[in-house]
């Protein structure tokens, strides 16, 4: 399906609070807490990374999802990208597939993600190694309301992708190539 992508990303402090606000302000929840492995894929040269681009293929117990977006774009203070996506039932034989056609995964994070519906909004609750984010999704002006109704303003928008901001850390703490949970 091929749409175009309005988002925010939010630092979200206390998550099970942000979670009973957004329940009692009508939210509804589509799919609980789950684990997500995200791989990104590039030729070898990296002409989709140095383009602005991104093929991911997301991994989840749901099954899988392929996903391509073209260069970013600010706008009124979110990232607009033109997106298409496929649900797939087996995301590890599709990474196998690009892969022989030449592809080479070229960075991997991992979340826990709950999602929400609230409006016409995408609300994503996403725990990663490197904090907790909030993202919405949808018509720019409700993204707004809900933001300031949350307690946010637009200067508290994050337009980075989690890949951008993990670099951005890692580089600080001279950590590994990509952003995992570290395994007990």
């Amino acid at each position: 399906m091929k749409k175009v992508e309005i988002e925010v990303k939010l630092r979200a402090g206390d998550l099970r609070g942000l979670e009973t606000r957004l329940s009692s302000m009508g939210a509804m929840l589509l799919h609980p807490r789950e684990f997500e492995d995200n791989r990104l894929y590039d030729f070898p040269g990296m002409t989709l990374q140095q383009s602005g681009a991104m093929l991911r293929v997301r991994t989840h117990a749901r099954g899988g999802v392929l996903t391509h977006k073209e260069k970013g774009r600010i706008m009124d203070g979110a990232k607009v990208r033109d997106e298409i996506e496929v649900e797939v039932a087996d995301a590890g034989t599709l990474s196998a597939i690009l892969e022989k056609l030449g592809l080479v995964p070229c960075f991997r994070y991992q979340k826990y993600r709950t999602t929400y519906q609230y409006q016409d909004l995408l609300l994503t609750l996403d725990e990663t190694p490197i904090g907790i984010f909030f993202e919405l999704e949808g018509p720019k002006a409700t993204i707004n309301d809900l933001a300031r109704k949350l307690g946010y303003s637009p200067a508290d928008y994050i337009t980075e992708t989690y890949r951008d901001l993990f670099l951005s850390v890692r580089k600080e703490a001279g950590e590994g190539q990509d952003m995992l949970f570290e395994v007990p």
